[in-house]
């Protein structure tokens, strides 16, 4: 309430009231100077209002009092409950934690005065999550409140804290929130196999890394503290298999670690263990964190191919084993327990000259052609092993076969060598170096000496000097040489090995005396000799000319052919009748003047001028046979039809005397007779052919033909 002493309550003065929410928060009435409070006030939002009031003469308008100004302060109420900094908390503790393990702080405010009794204290209690958590009433700090809490059992827990004011009395405002709490795990259980023994099998034939089986243990835990590690800590079979841990499944897996034998051991024993890889110092007192299982493999026999006692074989055989020898021998047996018999066999694709045999009963080797190590020193064949019960089951074994060499070749000069010798030339002087080769390899290496032959013991014109490194220096005996006197030498050199047996052979060197000029550059020699130096020998000029010869003889013979094939015309003249298209100059004929025989044939009559002689075997008793007058009148083919006959009746490779005889095709339903009724036409009733029986027995089936016709006649 506002006044002034200036006020006579006549109501001439008049209130105004300015500041902080007057005329909205705030009203004064103008005639007594009351102030209200037109809404309700909110302490936490303003708690202070400066306001400023004056009074003025209504009807002068002026102040009567200078203008005051006053405060108005909010006194609190407790009309705000506490409100948490979040709605829901997220917390998480290790589980097996002790009793007091600080989890989370929760925090509450309240936006009542805190200076003004107990509107603002507030008192954190829990009203869910008892008994495993507990809080601190003034900080809100959770606590676990049993000792041990197991992950394993229970993972999630939802504590519901309250807060309120008042310090917690009767009548206070009150706010919750909601904690989730999540124990984390730790390695507290050790890995649990939930069998003692499991039982696998494996065949035989199992190779190296075949998975055989699967086993597990149990660990509760979870992330790291769940990796188990597998492990073979004894057993029979260690050695034999192997275990692999599966990170994703954290299985282990039993696989094969070497070749198994049915026949030497069919079961084995394994210990296997399983342990964790992160143990957790603090719970090592719970017991070791590891688990042992028995595994017990059972081998499955399987039908096996041999074996062979060897990977492979070498065997070192002598040049000059004969054929027939055995040379070496590969063993083979059939693993099983059955034992099979095996039979050996070589793999022709390996030995495609079958110079090796192999016996099939004890796979002995030998030799079935003669060796010969300058031409193939090593052989690789295969040699096969199989059972003979069951022939699918066999196997290969590599046999590499090596030559041993024998000195069975004389060494020879290295080349053909050319020599030449000046005339001017003086005594000792060098004219050749020559060296030798052999096909053989003696094992401390060739050595080759050279000598001249015993009957040129001592040569007059040359000498031969031995190098001793396997070359000889052919030298001058004398001063000068003269090419008119001889001009060629020849030099036989002896060339011998130092290998047993000693192996020689006989090499001539030829040498050719030529015109030098005083530094000993030829000048002038023989013309073989001039030729030779330009790569070409003597040999080599014979073939030449010879070559040349036998093409000028193939272009002569060519060439006479073609002019030959000229003579021969196509068509004589167009009034040569001597084809199956006749020219008739008045009509008439026909197909019986045309088609009475292959004119086409008789072109050319002098076609085969040389006969071949013949002598037809005669006998004793001719018959007369009644001939008959030429159907033509044709001189030509007259002459060419008695050509024809005499040609066949000399010829040695003709049928037989008086036998059928085709020379020609003449045609179809020709009213000539064929060609052979022209010697032999008679009549059928007064022909005899008993005289056929006389004519040996080349003529016998004939004989008995033409008899029996008679004698049925009769």
């Amino acid at each position: 309430k506002l006044h002034t002493d200036q006020d006579k309550g006549d109501g001439n003065l008049k209130y105004i009231l300015t500041g902080d929410g007057a005329g909205s928060l705030f009203i004064i009435d103008e005639n007594t100077g009351d102030i209200h409070a037109a809404k309700k006030l909110d302490r936490e939002e303003k708690s202070l209002y400066v306001l400023r009031a004056k009074a003025i003469d209504r009807k002068t308008g002026r102040q009567v009092e200078p203008e005051s100004e006053f405060i108005i302060k909010i006194h609190d109420i407790n009309d705000n409950e506490p409100k948490f900094t979040k709605e829901m908390y997220i917390a998480s503790i290790p589980e097996m934690s002790g009793v007091g393990t600080s989890v989370i702080q929760v925090t509450a405010t309240d936006a009542d005065d805190a200076n003004y009794g107990n509107s603002a204290k507030v008192v954190y209690s829990i009203l869910q999550g008892q008994p495993y958590f507990s809080v601190d009433p003034e900080t809100g700090v959770i606590k676990t409140a049993l000792p041990d809490m197991s992950r394993e059992n229970r993972e999630q827990y939802q504590v519901v804290i309250q807060a309120k004011d008042m310090g917690g009395q009767m009548g206070g405002l009150s706010g919750t929130t909601t904690v989730n709490i999540t124990l984390t795990d730790v390695n507290n259980n050790p890995p649990r196999f939930p069998q003692s023994t499991y039982q696998f099998s494996s065949p035989e034939s199992a190779r190296p890394g075949t998975p055989l089986g699967r086993i597990k243990a149990n660990d509760p835990d979870v992330g790291e503290n769940a990796e188990i590690e597998y492990s073979i800590s004894n057993g029979d079979g260690s050695d034999m298999f192997d275990i692999i841990t599966d990170k994703d499944t954290r299985e282990g897996i039993i696989t094969v670690k070497k070749h198994l034998d049915f026949e030497n051991k069919m079961l084995y024993t394994l210990k296997v263990e399983a342990t964790n890889t992160h143990p957790d110092p603090r719970f090592l007192q719970l017991g070791p964190f590891k688990d042992t299982a028995l595994v017990k493999i059972s081998v499955e026999d399987v039908d096996e191919p041999p074996v062979f006692s060897r990977p492979w074989y070498l065997i070192e055989v002598d040049e000059d084993a004969k054929e027939g020898s055995i040379i070496g021998q590969v063993v083979a047996q059939d693993p099983d327990i059955t034992k099979n018999a095996i039979k050996y066999s070589v793999d022709r694709h390996t030995d495609l000259d079958r110079i090796f045999n192999i016996y099939s009963g004890n796979g002995s080797l030998f030799l079935s052609k003669p060796l010969d190590r300058e031409e193939t020193p090593w052989h690789n064949i295969t040699v096969i092993a199989t059972e003979i019960n069951n022939p699918k089951q066999s196997s290969q074994i590599p046999v590499f076969i090596r030559i041993l060499d024998i000195n069975d070749h004389a060494p020879e000069f290295a080349k053909y060598y050319e020599t030449f010798v000046c005339e001017n030339a003086k005594a000792g002087q060098l004219i050749q170096t020559v060296s030798a080769v052999d096909k053989d390899e003696p094992p401390r290496g060739h050595r080759f000496f050279f000598e001249v032959v015993p009957e040129f013991a001592v040569h007059p014109n040359f000498s031969i000097i031995d190098n001793k490194d396997n070359t000889a220096a052919i030298m001058t005996r004398r001063n000068g040489y003269s090419r008119s006197k001889m001009s060629t030498y020849l030099l036989p050199i002896i060339i011998f090995d130092n290998d047993y047996p000693i192996q020689s052979s006989t090499g001539t060197l030829t040498i050719r005396v030529c015109a030098c000029d005083s530094r000993g550059n030829m000048q002038s020699c023989s013309a073989e000799a001039l030729l030779l130096p330009a790569g070409l020998s003597t040999g080599a000029l014979v073939a030449i000319l010879l070559c040349i010869l036998i093409l000028l003889v193939l272009v002569v013979l060519f060439t006479a052919l073609k002019r030959q094939r000229k003579k021969e015309p196509l068509i004589i003249s167009k009034d040569d009748v001597r084809d199956n298209i006749v020219t008739y100059n008045d009509e008439g004929g026909g197909e019986e003047d045309t088609q009475a025989f292959d004119i086409g044939t008789l072109r050319n009559p002098e076609a085969r001028e040389e006969s071949k002689m013949r002598r037809d075997v005669i006998p004793e008793t001719i018959f007369q046979i009644r001939r008959t007058a030429p159907l033509w009148e044709n001189i030509d083919v007259q002459d060419f039809i008695h050509r024809r006959l005499k040609e066949n009746d000399l010829d040695p490779a003709a049928p037989p005397y008086d036998s059928l005889a085709t020379y020609a095709y003449e045609g179809n339903d020709s009213i000539a007779n064929s060609l052979s009724s022209l010697e032999s036409l008679t009549t059928e009733g007064n022909q005899d052919y008993d005289y056929l029986s006389d004519w040996g027995p080349r003529f016998k089936k004939l004989a008995d033909m033409y008899g029996g016709e008679d004698s049925d006649r009769d």
